[in-house]
């Protein structure tokens, strides 16, 4: 099967319907259809980590529930926490949207190295199934998972961070788990890799790197944050590995060990893996903002160098995590001081968003909408965070629900909105139809009012001192967990709809898209839609320059084709 038919007569080819048939997609070079296989996966991966989350939710919806054994709700927790994690939003954005932009901003034909994207969407695929396969466990007999248990496969119930001593000390998988996440590591360091080259080497004549879109900037210093950081914990991870496997004293107290070094070895990579997940939301945003506001980007290049600063920042701030665990009272206050440092590049972005917008003549479209709440959703995790950098209230409120609702607002409300309203805004030019702009406002609205309402009221329970991932809780915590559970189903309904919509239109639409529905001066709206396989018919020379929307005009735009050779 395919997922398009070959091209009709009168019909242009393009990267869907140039070829049919399962495996002329399994074996596929194309950017762009690597890009919508990522993100078909993810898709899938999300929605099993949500409905582990909606579990998890219904339990603690009321105290003294027995919807899951203590044993169960660690092990739901872990999946939740590992799906979601290493499966669908560190990938995300980057496999997704970079894969199938990025050529086409630059004006290039591909990725520098095709095959090698093709095999690290196949290592991810292995990962990604290997990961999986803790899940399955804990829905087998007690026999097949007593089985498996005696060879290391069974279920893992340390939480997605893998802290020593315990995952150390545990009978559960945690080798069969920590070696997916190693094989992830290496699907992102080769798209990492993939892409630092072509920024550098397949930029279109007089596309210099002041005339480079913004979304390009944040996928390149993400880049550069997983080919520097993820070779940091795949080491911490094959060191558990080692202990566990071997008993060498790396991690174990009682070989002489260290459990806090695996600590520092996680966070060094964890917390810029952060930015992994948000750097491409920002430039996705960067994107969406002056063409909805119908003005050119207020402060390109700031926003373009702050990218990078967030990139480099983000290397030396993650102790932070550890302010608990026992660092002296100077590496606390560095780290503490360190970390206000990251808002100064972030509060950039913000303000020139901001700035573009006023006095524009904003569209309230269904991409504006994601992007606008994106804006207020990150404002709140980063003012929540300054409360967690600070030594003093961090002591109070980490491993709290404060904690849990500031990553949340930080993850989803940062990596999983803008994606969404990624596929809102490139809708037409990845599937060449046109969404619903009533139902796409509707599911925005059910997504950010559920959103808002699960994770509102765990600020309270966190600052009234409710601890995160426990099984029970006093009464006295029950009308915010209600609250939060309810909002949790509001979330992911809103969630289920818009995905829903868009895959339904995606093969079944009948609306066609234009080339460039919204006057964008991007230069992959200079495409079909949806693009050829070799995304230009002639290599674009850009000879001029003006960032944001517009109507694209000959000498005017950053997207100007003077002229052209064969692709």
């Amino acid at each position: 099967m395919s997922y398009a038919a070959e091209a009709s007569p009168g019909e242009e080819l393009n990267y869907l319907n140039c070829e049919r048939g399962i495996m002329s997609w399994l074996t596929t070079h194309d950017h762009k259809r690597l890009g919508l296989m990522y993100l078909i996966a993810m898709l899938v991966f999300f929605l099993v980590g949500g409905v582990a989350a909606l579990i998890l939710r219904t339990h603690l919806a009321m105290p003294k529930e027995a919807l899951l054994t203590p044993d169960q709700y660690n092990i739901m927790f872990t999946m939740h926490g590992v799906i979601m994690i290493f499966l669908f939003i560190v990938p995300g954005i980057p496999v997704v949207m970079g894969n199938f932009l990025l050529p086409l901003m630059i004006g290039a034909k591909d990725v520098a190295f095709p095959k090698l994207n093709l095999y690290s969407w196949y290592v991810y695929m292995f990962g990604a199934f290997m990961a999986l396969f803790g899940l399955f466990q804990s829905f087998a007999p007690t026999a097949v998972r007593d089985f498996l248990g005696k060879y290391g496969l069974g279920v893992v119930d340390t939480g997605w961070t893998f802290y020593t001593p315990y995952s150390i000390e545990t009978s559960s998988a945690v080798i069969w788990m920590t070696g997916a996440a190693f094989i992830l590591g290496f699907s992102s360091i080769m798209t990492g890799v993939n892409f630092i080259v072509t920024v550098h080497k397949l930029r279109a004549p007089g596309m210099t790197w002041n005339r480079l879109p913004v979304f390009v900037w944040a996928t390149y210093a993400t880049a550069i944050i997983q080919t520097l950081a993820t070779p940091v914990v795949g080491i911490s991870l094959v060191l558990l590995i080692m202990e566990r496997a071997m008993g060498v004293g790396i991690f174990d107290p009682k070989l002489g060990g260290d459990p806090v070094l695996f600590q520092h070895l996680f966070w060094f990579y964890s917390h810029p893996v952060v930015y992994i997940m948000v750097l491409p939301a920002f430039g996705i945003v960067g994107e969406i903002i002056p063409v909805f506001s119908r003005k050119p980007l207020f402060g390109y290049r700031m926003v373009c160098l702050s990218s990078l600063c967030i990139a480099l920042v983000g290397f030396i701030i993650w102790a932070h995590h550890l302010f608990l665990a026992g660092i002296s009272d100077v590496s606390a206050f560095y780290f503490s001081v360190a970390t206000f440092g990251v808002a100064i590049p972030t509060a950039i972005k913000v303000f020139n968003w901001v700035s573009t917008m006023y006095k524009g003549s904003i569209r309230f479209d269904t991409p504006m909408l994601y992007a606008m709440g994106f804006i207020f959703l990150f404002l709140v995790a980063g003012t929540t965070g300054v409360y967690l950098a600070v030594l003093a209230t961090d002591v109070y409120y980490h491993d709290t629900y404060f904690v849990v609702a500031h990553f949340h607002y930080t993850i989803q409300g940062g990596a999983v909105i803008s994606l969404m309203g990624a596929l809102h805004f490139w809708f037409p030019k990845i599937s060449g139809k046109m969404y619903n702009e009533t139902l796409g406002k509707i599911t925005w609205a059910l997504v950010f009012i559920g959103f808002n309402l699960t994770f509102i009221p765990q600020f309270y329970a966190g600052m009234e001192g409710m601890p995160r991932r426990y099984y029970d809780y006093p009464a006295n915590f029950t009308a915010m967990h209600v609250l939060s559970t309810i909002g949790a189903y509001l979330n992911g309904f809103g969630y289920s709809l818009a995905l829903f919509h868009l895959v339904y239109l995606f093969f079944f639409g009948k609306t066609k898209a234009p080339a460039n529905p919204y006057n964008s001066l991007s230069l992959e709206w200079q495409t079909a839609s949806p693009p050829r396989i070799d995304n230009f018919a002639e290599i674009p020379v850009i000879t001029d320059w003006t960032y944001g929307y517009g109507t694209p005009v000959e000498g005017h735009g950053h997207n100007t084709v003077a002229q052209g050779g064969k692709a």
